[in-house]
Formats: C-alpha cells, structure tokens, sequence
C-alpha cells in the first residue's frame, strides 16, 4: 500500500499514536490494534536508545496497522517501517531543518526503497519550548499570527508538499489554538496533521470541529494509556 493511500483524507477525522522509541510501551500499541487508531508514526526529537527497528518490529507483532517513521534525526531512518514522513520545518529558518538533514537521508532512503511522504511542519507556540525547538534551533509561530501560520502552510503545500503538520510541541501546555487550525484549514487543499497538546477528549473533540484530517497523540498516552479509549470517541 502507498503511502498516498494509508494518509488520505476521509469524511471522518482519523486517529493517529506517536510512539517514541525510548518510552515504547506494548500496552499501549495492544490497545491501539483493537482501537480505531488508523496507524503509528515512530520517533523523536531526541533518541537515547538506537532501538527504532527493534521497536518497530515489536509494534508489527502486535497490530498489521501501518507504522511510519517520524524523523527527528536523519539516522532515524530503517528499512522494516512501512514509509516516512519526509518533514520540513517551515515554520524555521533554519537550512539544515529546510533542507540540510534531508540530504543527508536522500542515499539511505533511495537504497532502503523507503516510500515517504513530504509534509510540511509548523511549530505553533505551545506555551512551553518544546524539544523540537532546542534541537532545531528555531521558534515557534505565535497562534496570533493567524496570517503568518496559513501563509506558511499554503506555502508549503504550492511548493509540493503533501500535507501540513501543526505541532505544539511534545508535552505543550496548549494544544494548537482552534481558530488556527480552521484558518489553516480553509487556506489548503492537502491533509492536515495536528498534534501536541491534546491531553484530553475534549482537546480532541475541539481539534476535529476544527478540521483537522488526522489528530495526533503521544505523550498523554505516556502518562495515561487508557486515555485512548476516551479520545477515540471523538473520531
């Protein structure tokens, strides 16, 4: 199966986890395969464990839901997840996050044969500097400079890319403002991501009246597992 066809966009929000390789609980992705979550996306800003294979093959002997690699580094690449999400950070302006990691992984992505997916990544401020911010160097946008934000994202997408990613930041102490996502909605035509923040049902609820095509949730998931069951709901 492409990647075109496991990320498309249907008449109801889809659910996404995002595991991170170094906090990997089995519980968590038992649960998911029984759920309505339409596929994993592994990976992180920072990884102190090299495990990213060896996780993603125990996440495929728990559920045939497609896994799909989230960079945050070009040696987060391996040959056994069913794609990746090619990310751009266009919210930055820092080159090696634009450009720069992404040459780095051309080769090993063209001799793997790894389907990926480019998508554009927007850093919303999230009350809190998130990881992302410190590795990469750059800031977050204000969820006040709507027009920056849309423009940012059409952006991206009259560039090529395949869909947009509004991040909070892992652990954000806000998820993306709902007037953010509805403008960035309204402004593209390809699939829109949003992650960060969503701690709770009602966040998600709140994230999908908005518009959002995928909804993203990890870290919450860390601290409470069974909060699945709860934003699952809302899909």
């Amino acid at each position: 199966m492409s990647l075109s066809n496991i990320i498309h966009t249907k008449n109801k929000t889809q659910l996404v986890v995002l595991v991170d390789p170094d906090k990997f609980n089995p519980q968590l992705i038992k649960l998911a395969a029984k759920s309505k979550v339409a596929f994993f996306l592994v990976g992180g800003s920072t990884l102190k464990k090299n495990n990213m294979a060896a996780v993603i093959s125990k996440i495929k002997k728990h559920t045939k839901k497609p896994v799909i690699i989230f960079p945050g580094h070009e040696n987060q690449i391996c040959k056994n997840a069913d794609g990746l999400l090619l990310l751009s950070l266009i919210s930055g302006r820092n080159p090696e996050y634009l450009i720069g990691k992404h040459v780095k992984a051309a080769s090993v992505i063209q001799r793997l044969k790894l389907k990926s997916f480019p998508v554009g990544y927007i850093l919303v401020n999230g009350n809190r500097t998130s990881t992302t911010q410190k590795v990469t160097k750059t800031k977050s946008l204000s969820p006040s400079a709507i027009k920056l934000i849309t423009d940012t994202a059409l952006a991206g997408e009259q560039l090529g890319l395949k869909a947009i990613y509004l991040e909070a930041g892992s652990g954000a102490k806000t998820n993306v403002n709902i007037k953010v996502i509805k403008a960035v909605k309204r402004k593209i035509s390809i699939p829109l991501f949003v992650g960060g923040g969503i701690d709770s049902a009602e966040k998600a609820r709140q994230a999908v009246k908005a518009g959002a095509n995928f909804i993203v949730v990890g870290n919450a998931l860390e601290k409470n597992l069974y909060l699945l069951s709860e934003i699952e709901k809302t899909v």
